[in-house]
């Protein structure tokens, strides 16, 4: 057995029925191996009775060498910006439809996971995103996003008008409904249904966006993840915009903020069983060489 993950903290998806029975499989096969087991809370929440040590986030990655997260790819977002920090590598069990990021089946969940804990599998490193408010002279949000930064209108009809700044040089000025800023694992995300195009998650570079601009001659662009993106938000006759981090952090934004994106310092570590095929993923999510 590998000497490395002797030490598994678990994180499930909340409200889901079948995440009980998954985690109780899961914490005999681990049980079995003499494996110190950490519930977080997420995944206490299944499992009231069970007598394991639990802890909240922050504290997960001081009593783990390894996170399994059980749930799909939205759990692993919210962990992965939890934990990449701490350096623990994460390994996900997909409930639902196969996953960009969770890839372990339940129904071969235990092999997999042997292979794994054998010392048999893909180290995958993903980058992050940084993303930071500045109103006036105040820093007024700060938050991470493995997937995506996105500025964009809220509940209102019409466009915003955005200034995008590439390492301080003037990109363009565009009225769209919003922009978003992408790691290569976000963009099979949201970017990909705005037009963006596919970036194999090993590249140094991250994707802007725009979503329905006004000009179609603003095209999505590729840049280097070492620049930095500087969006302002223009004043205009509407008063309702946000930035939103992975579909699940918002912030509501004000005429001449300035958000502020880079590349993270730390990035997450994933682990996937042996044999993982990044291109067979592709062609399994978006069913490319099926005979029709």
């Amino acid at each position: 057995m590998n000497n490395r993950f002797q030490r598994i903290g678990l994180i499930a998806k909340y409200g889901s029925p079948a995440v009980g029975d998954t985690l109780r499989r899961l914490i005999g096969f681990l049980g079995e191996r003499g494996l110190a087991v950490t519930l977080e809370a997420s995944a206490a929440e299944h499992l009231p009775d069970s007598p394991l040590p639990r802890v909240e986030r922050p504290q997960l990655a001081e009593h783990a060498d390894l996170v399994i997260v059980v749930g799909g790819d939205g759990t692993i977002l919210n962990a992965g910006r939890s934990l990449a920090d701490a350096g623990v590598p994460l390994v996900g069990v997909n409930l639902g439809r196969l996953g960009f990021l969770a890839d372990v089946s339940p129904d071969h969940m235990t092999e997999q996971l042997g292979q794994i804990l054998a010392g048999e599998y893909a180290r995958d490193d993903r980058s992050l995103l940084h993303a930071s408010v500045h109103r006036g002279e105040d820093t007024v949000s700060v938050s991470d996003a493995l997937n995506d930064v996105v500025i964009h209108k809220w509940d209102i009809a019409r466009m915003i008008e955005l200034e995008v700044r590439i390492d301080g040089r003037m990109l363009h000025t565009q009225r769209a409904d919003g922009l978003i800023i992408a790691t290569p694992t976000g963009s099979t995300a949201y970017a990909l249904s705005g037009g963006g195009p596919i970036l194999h998650p090993s590249l140094d570079a991250m994707v802007l966006v725009p979503i329905c601009p006004h000009s179609l001659s603003n095209r999505p662009i590729v840049i280097n993840e070492a620049s930095e993106v500087e969006v302002t938000v223009h004043a205009g006759d509407y008063t309702q915009a946000q930035v939103t981090c992975d579909g699940q952090i918002n912030f509501a934004l004000l005429p001449g903020d300035r958000i502020r994106i880079h590349k993270k310092a730390h990035s997450l570590i994933l682990i996937h069983p042996p044999g993982y095929d990044y291109f067979e993923i592709l062609q399994t999510k978006f069913g490319w060489g099926r005979s029709s």
